[in-house]
């Protein structure tokens, strides 16, 4: 698990290295804002790509004497790291565009090399974006879904610029601003989207719908006559949960661990990567289940 999330970590900085240093290179010959405000956004897909890649080499850790809880937030992290980065991004963007905006300094040269670099910039993200979506997917992995969202991104600002380059082509040059504009929407967008999902795991945010379908799980258990205090919360691509049930007073200890096993059990294969902690007490009420 953890050499094949490395290696699509690694790749994804190559690629992001790659498109970096060929739209900063074209950028400066075109002076097209839209493809250097690309080459920006490249950039720092780049620091977050080497932050995801070396944040995915540390998460899958075990837990140790000074983290009993593994490692695992160290990806939530990461993807927070990227959202600033991302937003750093828009500033520049947005400065740049308005002040070209009122300056009147808009001419740009549009050349064989602009569509180029924009052309293929967008195949790779695709590439990119689908072979992280895959392995993140794979293995509940928030860093390597936010470097996923980071390539999309890419992809769509890329589109947005390469209609850009084509209007000024017709000596529309305005448009290579508006462009710019657009990308720096579409990356607050998804830094929005990104950083609410980040700092939600960091204070320890229940994951509603995990919860959902455990309490929901829990309420279909015969031998559980009352459950309460279930509590979960998300670290990477894990989940703990805690719990109290209450089964027969007529069970012995025995009887009464197998039943906790089976809880563990079912709530495992419903929760990849997830460590159950459940507190079983005799009961001798009638079945009550907890309301959501």
């Amino acid at each position: 698990m953890e050499k094949e999330k490395g290696r699509v970590a690694l790749l994804s900085v190559v690629a992001a290295f790659f498109l970096t240093s060929f739209k900063l290179v074209i950028g400066i010959l075109t002076g097209s804002l839209g493809i250097l405000s690309e080459a920006l956004h490249s950039g720092l897909d780049l620091i977050a790509a080497a932050i995801t890649w070396f944040s995915v080499r540390i998460s899958d850790k075990p837990a140790d004497k000074n983290h009993h809880f593994g490692h695992g937030k160290v990806e939530n992290l990461s993807a927070f790291i990227e959202t600033i980065l991302l937003l750093i991004t828009c500033v520049w963007i947005v400065y740049e565009a308005v002040s070209r905006l009122v300056s009147g300094k808009i001419h740009i040269e549009v050349n064989a090399w602009s569509y180029i670099v924009v052309i293929t910039s967008i195949i790779i993200d695709l590439s990119r974006s689908r072979a992280l979506s895959r392995v993140a997917k794979k293995y509940n992995s928030q860093a390597l879904e936010a470097d996923a969202l980071h390539f999309s991104t890419d992809i769509w600002s890329s589109a947005v610029v390469l209609v850009g380059l084509i209007c000024a082509n017709f000596g529309i040059y305005i448009a290579d601003c508006i462009a710019a504009l657009c990308v720096a929407l579409i990356v607050i967008y998804i830094s929005i989207k990104l950083g609410k999902r980040s700092i939600n795991v960091l204070l320890d945010r229940v994951p509603d719908e995990s919860y959902l379908q455990i309490n929901e799980l829990m309420q279909q258990i015969k031998e559980i006559r009352l459950f309460h205090d279930l509590k979960m919360r998300a670290s990477g691509a894990d989940i703990f949960v805690d719990v109290t049930i209450h089964v027969s007073p007529e069970l012995n200890i025995g009887e009464a661990h197998e039943i906790t096993t089976n809880v563990e059990e079912k709530i495992k294969a419903l929760q990849p990567r997830c460590y159950v902690h459940i507190h079983t007490e005799p009961d001798k009420e009638e079945f009550i289940y907890e309301e959501v």
